[in-house]
């Protein structure tokens, strides 16, 4: 299914019933909706919840911006600041705009990694359209904290990929060096998921450009402080891609969030976790939803 929102086509589908509470999950750099695991959106949909997955603009099967500029990541290395040809300030507009194209009126947010990031600017930006939200190895902007290390900051400085086998060896990599030590990801499966994603919709310049738009967004933690709705945290203790002061810094910034950090979890949502995960975003869920009729009366009295 597509929506438009201003001048992007906006690729997304759902799982579960409409009527249940709505879960818009925001995907990570480069990632397609499909990165959300089929079964790990069931896990949700088990738990009532109304899953909504969607492609950021430059993946998958939304519009790809190739008539604008992409920058070269390896600029950061020379002192510079990339050029960005949007924001993750507009990336959270598209997401605003699909919640309300689809006439939910408002959601609770996930969001993993950049799209973690995306995920708090939608929550300072259209604090109307969140009902909660629920930060995934993320970080603030802040770039004193979440730190990659000099491993993990190496795996973005690759020259780009332009084939199939070129992407399947790449994801293999990226796991083995990003990936969670205590629950690692079979070969076979990794290269699967790399060869469904490149089939799907190949982009490697859309990558680019979204990792400018994230090296160019300010430091958030000022307007994290702000933030009055439930929100829960998740980073992995054993991150090397967003380092877990990045969750940590977080967490400490929304008032009243929920830090859930996880032992020997790296920068990726191992299917083993998947059921733990699911049930702490559902719990926030409920959470939020007993809270959200009660704020309803007051505002309207």
């Amino acid at each position: 299914m597509h929506t438009t929102v201003d001048d992007i086509d906006v690729a997304y589908n759902t799982l579960g019933e409409a009527t249940d509470p709505p879960v818009v999950l925001i995907s990570g750099l480069g990632a397609q909706l499909t990165a959300w695991d089929d079964a790990f959106c069931e896990e949700l949909v088990d738990r009532g919840l109304f899953v909504i997955r969607f492609d950021n603009r430059d993946v998958g099967l939304s519009s790809h911006l190739a008539d604008r500029p992409a920058s070269d990541p390896s600029a950061e290395t020379a002192g510079a600041a990339p050029a960005a040809c949007y924001t993750l300030a507009q990336m959270a507009a598209d997401t605003a705009g699909l919640i309300d194209n689809l006439g939910l009126g408002s959601a609770h947010v996930v969001g993993i990694s950049l799209g973690g990031m995306i995920a708090q600017i939608l929550a300072i930006e259209h604090p109307e359209r969140v009902r909660s939200l629920t930060s995934i190895m993320s970080t603030t902007g802040n770039d004193q904290v979440g730190r990659p290390t000099d491993a993990a900051r190496a795996l973005f400085l690759l020259p780009l990929v332009s084939t199939p086998e070129g992407a399947m060896d790449r994801a293999v990599l990226f796991n083995r060096t990003g990936g969670s030590p205590a629950y690692p990801t079979d070969e076979t499966e990794l290269r699967d998921r790399a060869a469904r994603a490149f089939d799907r919709a190949f982009n490697p310049q859309g990558v680019v450009r979204q990792l400018a738009a994230a090296m160019t967004t300010p430091d958030r933690t000022k307007d994290l402080r702000r933030l009055d709705l439930p929100t829960l945290v998740i980073h992995g203790a054993d991150d090397p891609v967003i380092t877990v002061s990045g969750g940590q810094a977080t967490a400490a910034a929304i008032p009243g969030a929920e830090l859930v950090m996880i032992d020997g979890m790296g920068h990726d949502l191992p299917r083993p976790l998947w059921p733990t995960v699911a049930e702490r975003i559902a719990t926030l869920v409920a959470r939020a939803q007993q809270q959200r009729p009660r704020s309803t009366s007051t505002s309207a009295s």
